[in-house]
């Protein structure tokens, strides 16, 4: 234990030279807050990463601290063969903002042999965090073009997103958004499954419901 508080006094000070007070402080007024944010952009935090090995032990120090990079460097140093899905579903929990979602989606979860059982459990979770971040895993599988899309539950996910599009969580509502595009792209007929559940929003007289209308027709119609 002693050689990975070693790594991760290392690993700060490396922060310290590379932090950037306005980036911390642009993402602070955009609502990203951690107790301590050095600013340091992504491509310098994959190179810190690269520096050291894949380290169960230690990605759970980083993942502890409420420290922006600390966390993300978490998502990139933790082997994939040694993430169990409990621990998926506790980081899950633990996700403080949009940003880190976003990493963990793409660095680790979209990574996981059962990422597919993480979407279809999520989905129907009662946390529109937990929810938030289902949509945002799918999304990255679909990105990825993940051999795992056929085992996702996407009646249940396409149903779950079209009633989050409603949701007063910007974040829910753009990952719901995000989701259903996607979804559109399996197939014509879903495509089309999912226009009709939507439809009712072009004359909801909600300029926000629609606009989703709006993007999600222009999505499949551009297929």
């Amino acid at each position: 234990m002693m050689e990975k508080e070693i790594k991760l006094k290392e690993i700060r000070a490396k922060l310290r030279k590379s932090m950037d007070g306005v980036v911390s402080t642009s993402m602070r007024e955009k609502g990203l807050k951690y107790r301590l944010n050095f600013g340091v952009n992504l491509p310098t935090l994959r190179q810190i990463a690269n520096n050291y090995d894949c380290d169960p032990i230690l990605s759970e120090m980083l993942w502890k601290e409420d420290v922006r990079e600390l966390k993300i460097l978490a998502t990139l140093l933790y082997p994939i063969d040694d993430f169990s899905e409990e621990n998926a579903h506790k980081w899950c929990r633990e996700i403080p903002n949009q940003e880190i979602r976003q990493q963990v989606c793409m660095n680790l979860f979209q990574n996981l042999p059962y990422a597919h059982d993480l979407v279809n459990h999520w989905v129907s979770s009662d946390n529109e965090s937990i929810r938030t971040t289902a949509y945002w895993l799918f999304a990255r599988l679909m990105i990825i073009h993940s051999v795992q899309i056929p085992d996702i539950d996407c009646t249940t996910l396409v149903r779950n997103a079209v009633n989050d599009l409603s949701s007063s969580d910007f974040f829910l509502r753009q990952s719901a958004v995000n989701a259903l595009k996607y979804a559109g792209r399996l197939s014509s007929e879903l495509s089309r499954e999912i226009l009709e559940k939507v439809k009712i929003m072009a004359d909801s007289g909600i300029p926000a419901l629609q606009e989703v209308y709006s993007l999600l027709k222009f999505e499949f119609d551009n297929n």
